[in-house]
Order: structure tokens, then sequence, then C-alpha cells
């Protein structure tokens, strides 16, 4: 095989052609059991949604089935219960990216982002986001953001602190840019109606993207991932092998290249139906009743 071409292999990822299901679900059984890097942690069980107070016993449950295969979670609220995930996730040696959720409530953003301090300040936060797609929904305006930053920032030293979006975001708005200590990219071909085959060069160029707006600051993927049911997104393909071959392929490139990357999602959501059509509820690489899927 010609340099060249072992150049454009590695750019879109694992040779597929000739591979059995049988033979993808091998790969990702070998895969996952290698251990990755980390995940987006999916609390909720069937009948729950953001807002209802999660158990103790339901997050210790499903930490426990996660635990040995990923380094990282990232939790993505600090009230409602979900202040428990980063503690637990400690007691079970794993590391956390713990968000503060921001919407268009004043009360539960004050409330949120007390509990994030709270929770860095006990030593239970290795990484602070604070917002996720909070631009991108037009919650909060720029400054109300920025403001909310800069107070997490100056409370908690010593413990980078981010925001979370998409990665064209952080083009958009320097301002933010500029005041993150580290950058949570959101990368997803998929939402883009990228073909399963040039999903990874996208991403890479997702990435890449984000790395010039952050001008040398560190770039994480904070949510990446491929839905194996439902409609058909543009030239994007849910399916069970899809869902495979796109977690392979993040996968060998996170290692190959060392990019930090969170896998969305642990677990399918049903209560993401609603929110985000069909497609939503079926991002986990486990089921809503806690079977590993692939």
């Amino acid at each position: 095989m010609s340099v060249r071409l072992k150049k454009i292999k590695s750019l879109v990822g694992l040779d597929f052609n000739n591979k059995s299901t049988a033979e993808l679900q091998a790969l990702f059984a070998k895969t996952l059991k290698n251990g990755i890097h980390g995940l987006c942690f999916s609390p909720y069980e069937e009948g729950q949604k953001p807002g209802d107070t999660l158990s103790e016993e339901q997050i210790r449950r499903r930490m426990k089935i996660i635990q040995p295969y990923t380094k990282w979670i990232r939790s993505f609220s600090c009230t409602d219960g979900n202040e428990l995930i980063p503690k637990i996730a400690h007691e079970f040696g794993i590391k956390t990216m713990v968000g503060a959720w921001l919407g268009s409530d004043a009360e539960i953003n004050k409330n949120e982002i007390a509990g994030l301090i709270k929770l860095a300040k006990e030593g239970y936060v290795e990484l602070a986001a604070v917002g996720n797609e909070v631009m991108y929904r037009k919650d909060l305006t720029e400054d109300e953001l920025l403001n909310f930053i800069y107070q997490v920032k100056n409370a908690i030293p010593g413990i980078p602190v981010g925001y979370v979006d998409a990665y064209y975001e952080f083009e958009h708005k320097p301002r933010i840019t500029e005041a993150c200590d580290v950058i949570f990219a959101n990368c997803y071909p998929y939402w883009e109606g990228c073909s399963l085959e040039y999903s990874l060069l996208y991403m890479k160029d997702m990435y890449n993207r984000a790395l010039r707006a952050g001008k040398g600051k560190k770039v994480i993927i904070s949510e990446t991932g491929w839905t194996n049911k439902g409609q058909t997104f543009y030239g994007a393909v849910p399916s069970f092998e899809n869902a495979i071959k796109y977690f392979l392929n993040a996968q060998q490139w996170s290692e190959e290249d060392d990019i930090e990357m969170f896998y969305f999602s642990s677990f399918d959501e049903p209560w993401k139906v609603g929110a985000e059509g069909d497609v939503g509820a079926f991002w986990g690489l486990w089921d809503k009743d806690e079977n590993l899927k692939f």
C-alpha cells in the first residue's frame, strides 16, 4: 500500500469492507474492554426526565456497570440528585467533568452554579463545565454566560473551567473562547447530515476548527456519537452497524492521536424522544434496561 493511500485510510478511519456484523461486534467488545477515555453519564431511567430527582441507588448501579470501561465521566447538572454523580464516580476511581446546567430560569441557574462550586471545593471536580449549548439554544446572553464563567473561575482557582457548545460557537464567540481555560467542543457529524463513510474526517475538521479558535488552548471533545435507530438525517443513516463503526473510528482516533473524548452516551434515554425526534433515545452503548447493545 502506498504512503498516500495509507494516509487517506488513516483520515477516513478503519477498513470495514467485508466485515460481518459479528466481526464488528467482536471489534466493539475488544475496544470497549481495552477502555476508553470518557463517557457522558446518562442517569435517567425510563419514565424519568430532567427535573426529576435521581436516587443514589440508580446512580451507583449504573456507575458500577460502566466503571470497568472508562477513565472519566461527564455529568450535566449539579441539582436534583445529579450532585451525587461526581461523588460516586470518585468512589469508583473515575475522574469527573462536572457540568452546571444553565437555562432561562434564574433560580435554577443560581443553584446550579452554587452546586458546581461546592462540589469543586469538596474535591469532586477535575474539570468544570459552566453551561451546555446555552449559546446554541439562546437561553442566555453572551454577557450573562460570561458572568457565570468568571464567577466559577474566581471561586475555584486551580481547576480548569470551560463551556460546552458546538465546535463552531467558539469561532463565533471569541470572548467566551477567551474566558475558557479549556474548550469543550461538541462534535456530531450525524447532526450535520454527514455520511458514516466520511464522518471521522468530518469530526477531525470540527476538532481542528475548535483548536484554531482556541489559539493554543486544550480542546476536549465533550460529546460525539451515533444513534442506532431513527430517521435518516440527510446523509447520516442510523443503524446497528453504523453506530458500531462510528464508535470504533472515534476510539481509534482518540487512542492514536491522544484526543480526550467523552462519548455520548452511556445509556439510552427514552425521555429524549420528544426533544430530538425518534433518534434521540438511542445514543447509548447500553440500552434503557442497562444491557450492552453492541
